[in-house]
């Protein structure tokens, strides 16, 4: 008896010992490939969103996450960067850790999902015998890619990263929950809250409940109906996670100005974008050189020039549909790919950036698995020596390409010399050197992006900023009203050429511009602030304080707009009112001299009055 059991439990033991073995290597060629990324400093959109990022303050608030452009409307990846700021702060060590360990998590679903996918009925006399090795050379290819790096090098990027590792649960659970000897519906409530969580983490989950229901068709229950009947309250629970993206995407609108339909954006120059983009996508899957951290909001608007790229995706989309009618393997990874890239590679028209490496994220898994199969279809498992090499080189690569992280000057030079053609590039670098202190360098950069694109707005108004930072207020004013010229509703390059009215002593002129800010960016509150102090300079009190009002009603610890306000109603001689905002003014900052002065003489005022 104990032989015979020894021997039932011998094959139980191997197969323990060959999982912990392949788990431990995709572990450790991860990691090893990651190694480098964890000392990068925060760069880019970054800053607003974990520095600038006021609703990190607490776990509530970040539930209701603000309008910056990256965390805006998704408020699971909110509370994620609210725990990171709560442990340690904005030191970036801990946000890059925690990128890091959902990449590992991403990549360990990954494997699972991979190989019991193999596992099943229609794949497992083809591929069972080496389910595993299969999966872990998919999965640990899929990680070590160098595309992958802005997903996960990229703080930010956190969005696209826990999406995915939330998306390849969705159906990982769905694979335990609904196959085997023992299908259990917790798994399948696994996957629903996966994919609930994943819809409060970026849009692109959208697409989840749909390929779940077709891998449930292909591998699983043999058909779309069948499908629907065998696990109809699952899907029905699936598709109700849409109501809560829905009303998030409502609640986003246009992200702050990033995302959205406009004159400046027509669908049909995206939708040529994007034939380009994705063509270019395949090709960084299989040879991923050049690495570009941003592509710029460059628009292809001749449809010849990209003839080619269309061609070949309408080839690739006819080719998914009749593997699907045929029920093949290849049709699954066909809709995984487009499915995932389609909300931002052709619904949803992403206006700040047209192309992003970080979209491959996901899709990228689908033409590893089609590289991985084929080759062991084609050679067996002679192919497996193949990604070995082929792992240690993108491994190498990754290594290289995170070294570019390791600033941010370093980053958008490398980015320059790639795609000398993006005018965002050199103003990004332009505000780094601005901001490090090196005036003249960033100067250079300012007028370079111009050069580029004499309508990049942006880089006239960052120019602007740094004049006047300067006090070369004269070169501020026209640097303003340049990109004005250009783009009269650019809200920002209002409010800055307002500010160096007021500076160079002409508050009154300043005014029109205060309104216009707050005309395109209603209730902001340090417009409003800036426009009671000007109106105060102009003389116009009333105005002053119904201003400085709306600013304390949001709010009432800031010092500065609540000495203006009181300052405006004393100077309306109404002391008695002011005399309480005097008082709120010492007691947040007892130092306030000013303020301790202004408060005798409303005091001696209101005796008067008396």
């Amino acid at each position: 008896m104990a032989r015979r059991a020894e021997t039932t439990a011998s094959p139980l033991v191997k197969d323990a010992i060959a999982q912990t073995w392949a788990v431990g290597l995709l572990l450790a060629v991860t990691l090893i490939a990651y190694a480098n990324s964890l000392l990068g400093p925060l760069v880019f959109d970054d800053v607003d969103a974990i520095v600038n990022n006021d609703s990190l303050a607490s776990l509530g608030a970040a539930l209701h996450p603000p309008s910056h452009r990256t965390v805006s409307g998704r408020p699971v990846a909110n509370v994620t960067f609210a725990l990171n700021r709560l442990a340690g702060g904005v030191d970036p060590i801990g946000y890059h850790a925690v990128n890091l360990l959902i990449h590992l998590g991403a990549a360990l679903t990954l494997f699972g999902l991979v190989r019991r996918t193999l596992l099943l009925p229609p794949l497992a006399a083809k591929f069972g015998a080496a389910s595993r090795p299969l999966a872990l050379a998919v999965a640990a290819l899929w990680a070590v890619h160098p595309l992958q790096t802005e997903a996960v090098t990229y703080i930010v990027q956190r969005v696209e990263s826990l999406m995915g590792l939330f998306y390849l649960f969705t159906l990982y659970a769905f694979v335990r929950g609904a196959t085997g000897p023992a299908p259990s519906s917790r798994w399948l409530v696994g996957s629903v809250a996966a994919c609930l969580l994943g819809m409060g983490t970026k849009e692109v989950m959208v697409s989840a409940p749909l390929l779940v229901l077709s891998y449930d068709a292909l591998f699983v229950a043999g058909g779309w109906a069948a499908a629907w009947r065998a696990r109809r309250w699952y899907y029905v629970a699936l598709a109700a996670t849409w109501l809560w993206l829905g009303w998030l995407v409502w609640q986003a609108g246009q992200r702050d100005g990033s995302a959205g339909f406009g004159p400046d954006l027509p669908a049909w120059h995206y939708a040529l974008t994007q034939c380009r983009a994705v063509v270019h996508y395949l090709r960084l899957a299989l040879w991923p050189q050049p690495l570009v951290f941003d592509y710029g909001m460059a628009l292809v608007r001749d449809p010849a020039a990209v003839l080619p790229q269309a061609l070949l995706l309408l080839a690739l989309g006819a080719a998914t549909l009749f593997s699907v009618i045929k029920k093949h393997y290849i049709g699954f990874l066909g809709l995984w790919f487009f499915a995932i890239l389609a909300p931002t590679s052709s619904l949803v028209r992403v206006i700040t950036q047209t192309m992003a490496e970080r979209r491959m994220y996901l899709p990228l898994a689908a033409v590893v698995t089609l590289l991985v199969l084929g080759a062991y279809a084609w050679l067996g498992r002679r192919s497996l020596a193949i990604w070995i090499v082929v792992a240690l080189g993108w491994g190498g690569a990754t290594l290289a390409r995170n070294a570019d992280y390791r600033t941010d000057v370093g980053l958008w030079r490398d980015t320059i010399a790639k795609l000398p053609t993006n005018p965002r590039a050199y103003d990004a670098l332009g505000n780094v050197l601005a901001d490090a202190g090196r005036a003249d360098e960033a100067a250079e950069q300012f007028q370079a992006a111009q050069r580029v694109d004499p309508r990049y707005v942006e880089a006239r108004n960052d120019l602007g900023v740094l004049r006047a930072r300067q006090e070369r207020l004269t070169e501020a004013m026209a640097a303003f009203e340049a990109a004005l010229a250009i783009a009269p509703d650019f809200a920002a390059a209002h409010f800055n050429l307002a500010n160096a009215l007021v500076a160079a002593g002409r508050p009154a002129a300043a005014k029109p511009h205060y309104l216009a800010a707050l005309r395109l960016h209603p209730g902001q509150s340090d417009v409003l602030w800036r426009l009671a102090d000007s109106e105060l300079a102009a003389g116009d009190f009333a105005a002053a304080a119904e201003h400085a009002r709306a600013v304390v009603a949001v709010a009432p610890d800031f010092v500065p707009v609540r000495f203006s306000l009181a300052l405006a109603l004393e100077r309306q001689g109404r002391a008695a009112e002011a005399i309480p905002e005097y008082e709120t003014v010492l007691a947040l900052d007892p130092a306030h001299a000013a303020a301790r002065i202004h408060l005798a003489a409303a005091r001696r005022q209101a005796e008067v009055g008396r």
